[in-house]
């Protein structure tokens, strides 16, 4: 099982001390860099798993250093930090590449959330991860395989269905709002609309619930959606 290493883009050298010194708490490698140059001098070394990077830095910018990375890497997660938090700065902090965007200030543990939900969707095994089958009912998801199954079937689920399947799973019998789907789902940060989660939702239920007696997807109005067998 791997430790990921983390490049951190931020010239805020208080800030950027106590992300650092939290991370490696937790078991993350992290290399600093206190400008954009310096972080695509050092991106380019190779070996990081993921990118956490200011907006306003120095010599580079972040949007401008996101587009440079994502050109270069269509894969590797990164994270946008800023103190620029309207839903155009968003929007913007996406096109350029982002995958997630933290606002300052934020809570320390909100941040590895969003590290870990990353990684995992990058198909990074952790070191706390440990058997890959998540089980529920009678649903199965192999998180290795990026498979999903039930009553011993194969679900011919797409890639965004079978993300947003193995998020049920992995929080079952517990509401989850749209805001919440949207965030850990689709890296989206803000409302994306309620019909587009609820297509997904739908698209799901066609796949896993249809065909079988027991219902497993529900909706709660006004709350969200829980995976609960009934």
């Amino acid at each position: 099982m791997s430790k990921a290493s983390i490049l951190l883009i931020e010239d805020d050298d208080r800030l950027a001390t106590v992300i650092k010194k939290g991370l490696e708490e937790k078991n993350y490698s992290v290399t600093q860099a206190f400008d954009g140059d310096m972080g695509l001098r050092l991106f380019d070394s190779g070996g990081y798993d993921l990118v956490i990077t200011d907006l306003i830095l120095p010599k580079v910018n972040g949007l401008d250093l996101s587009k440079t990375i994502r050109e270069k890497n269509k894969r590797i997660p990164i994270i946008m930090l800023t103190a620029l938090g309207t839903t155009d700065d968003k929007v913007e902090g996406f096109d350029a590449g982002a995958d997630d965007y933290l606002v300052k200030p934020f809570d320390f543990r909100e941040l590895l959330v969003r590290i870990k939900t990353l990684l995992k969707r990058a198909g990074m095994q952790l070191s706390e991860e440990k058997d890959p089958i998540i089980r529920y009912a009678d649903l199965e998801i192999n998180t290795d395989l990026k498979k999903a199954f039930r009553s011993g079937s194969e679900l011919k689920l797409t890639p965004k269905e079978y993300n947003l399947l193995e998020y049920l799973v992995s929080h079952p019998e517990r509401v989850l709002s749209r805001e919440e789907i949207s965030r850990d789902v689709w890296g989206v940060n803000f409302d994306t609309g309620t019909n587009f989660i609820d297509v997904y939702i739908n698209y799901l239920r066609k796949k896993v619930d249809k065909p079988y007696d027991t219902k497993l997807i529900h909706t709660r109005s006004g709350m969200g959606f829980i995976l609960q067998q009934q």
